[in-house]
């Protein structure tokens, strides 16, 4: 089957994949819980009562660093009266229009906001006092600044302990000045390239970024932004709070994408299951997930979006300035993906297994691959849906019968509801990732084994489905992949009162 970006090749500039917003969280390992703070407290004979008096010379450091820097950088803090009725990123680009976008300190808010602290308390059970974990209110100051490698960044930073920090920069403003280095000519609006003379270094480029490099600079913002660190011996530990990762389909105009995307809405708003999102997002869809799960149609001022949700992941569809088909993977908990890596036991031993993220920024590259993975497989979906002609011809052929030298077997009818039942029970998500038995096929199609075996061996026939050597597992082919997918819209588009859900 060709993928779309082959079949409009003709209208399309090039493809892009490239991480997007990356925000990441910096706790001191020394003080960021109420474990390590009560040990920490105590290794220096401080009341845990004593707690604020403790931490306010802290926070005068940080409040007096920030007012050295306003003033040798000629800006003055802003304070945020009102949340949210203030947007900072609109006047963050209102002032670099007029500063120009060099690399320096280009802003500073304050704001009153909740942080993490902790407070002293006697427990009546253990006899003695404890330290436990509560939300406070205290200032937080947001240093917007222009890096000469990341581009536009900023770092949140409060003033009360355990100084939790938070960092935000976009990876294509990364890449662009990487571009600019190499002398490749590109045009970057907000967050998307419309234009790249080089689409294959630029892609090169996107999938190099190098963590050690951002781990001394995240470092050094940190000495910079945040004095109270130099207090203690740990430094700072990051790790991935939320992060996207987008690829683009630029095309040549506005014309060429529009009636397209509004043939990809209006049919994966029909085609698209809860099974279907698993799949695409590498996840095994079980009996006894709790999670939310579901899909969602939303129309802007900018345009229209795609939205599938499981749990804490999401992948979006949308069109950005009319001229680029955006597939966009989203987490706010990256341990969400699941990869296959080293697992560090408490007994000092390891193991090689298959294990949620860690939520590290040297999980990143990692990322990377399963996050792409995750828009190639919404891409191969929107393929086939966009271009049916081929999957017709196949569903042609397998409905008619074929014999396999001993008997025949009958063909396939997308109208037969047993049929029908088969192809959706054959997409599960559970399906797509691990494969499926005999047994498991049985309660979805209330057959018992000896049917289900007739099943399996006229699938096979047809050259539907493989078996897995030396297991009882079988696989969609990739001709049983685009059947079924066929089959199943063609289903929905012809009857669309006709809804099935299967058990």
């Amino acid at each position: 089957m060709a993928l779309l970006t082959e079949r409009y090749s003709d209208k399309i500039r090039g493809v892009l994949s490239c991480f997007d917003r990356v925000i990441l969280n910096g706790t001191i390992p020394e003080i960021c819980h109420k474990g390590a703070m009560a040990l920490y407290l105590n290794t220096r004979k401080i009341r845990f009562f004593d707690y604020p008096r403790w931490a306010k010379p802290f926070r005068d450091e940080i409040r007096q660093n920030a007012e050295r820097l306003a003033r040798d950088n000629g800006l003055e803090i802003e304070f945020i009266r009102r949340h949210k009725e203030f947007r900072k990123e609109q006047r963050i680009k209102e002032i670099i229009a007029q500063r120009g976008n060099h690399p320096g300190l280009v802003h500073i808010f304050s704001a009153m906001e909740h942080c993490p602290s902790f407070e002293a308390r006697y427990s009546k059970r253990k006899n003695r006092t404890i330290l436990r974990y509560t939300e406070a209110k205290c200032t937080h100051y947001y240093f917007y600044f222009i890096d000469e490698e990341l581009g536009l960044c900023y770092l949140r930073v409060p003033t009360w302990a355990p100084f939790r920090l938070q960092f935000y920069f976009n990876a294509h403003n990364y890449l662009a000045t990487q571009l600019a280095k190499r002398g490749i000519n590109f045009q970057l609006l907000d967050n998307a390239f419309v234009q790249i003379d080089d689409f294959t270094t630029a892609q090169k480029l996107a999938d190099a970024l190098p963590v050690s490099k951002l781990h001394r600079r995240l470092n050094r913002f940190a000495r910079l932004y945040c004095p109270a660190i130099r207090h203690f011996r740990s430094g700072y530990h990051w790790s991935i709070r939320e992060v996207e990762y987008a690829t683009d389909i630029v095309f040549h105009s506005r014309d060429d994408l529009h009636e397209l995307y509004q043939s990809l809405v209006r049919t994966v708003v029909h085609s698209v299951k809860a099974e279907h999102v698993s799949t695409f997002l590498g996840r095994k869809l079980t009996g006894n997930y709790q999670g939310e799960i579901g899909n969602d149609l939303n129309t802007r001022v900018e345009g229209t979006r795609i939205r599938h949700q499981m749990g804490p992941a999401i992948i979006k569809m949308y069109d950005k300035f009319g001229r680029i088909l955006r597939i966009e993977t989203t987490s706010n908990n990256v341990s969400f993906f699941k990869h296959h890596r080293r697992v560090e036991h408490r007994d000092g031993s390891w193991e090689m297994k298959f294990a949620p993220m860690k939520k590290s920024i040297y999980s990143l590259p990692a990322l990377r691959v399963l996050m792409g993975s995750a828009n190639q497989r919404y891409l191969q979906f929107i393929s086939t849906a966009d271009d049916p002609t081929s999957g017709i011809r196949n569903l042609d052929k397998i409905s008619h019968s074929i014999s396999d030298g001993q008997r025949k077997y009958r063909g396939f009818n997308l109208f037969d509801g047993d049929d029908l039942a088969l192809f959706h029970a054959l997409l599960r998500g559970e399906f797509n990732i691990s494969g499926f038995t005999n047994r498991r096929l049985r309660p979805f199609l209330g057959k018992t084994g000896r049917q289900v075996s007739l099943i399996l061996k006229r699938l096979r026939v047809h050259g539907l489905i493989k078996k897995v050597r030396g297991t009882y597992k079988y696989h969609l082919t990739r001709l049983g992949r685009r059947v079924v997918l066929t089959a199943l819209h063609m289903r929905q588009m012809i009857t669309p009162a006709f809804v099935f859900r299967p058990s």
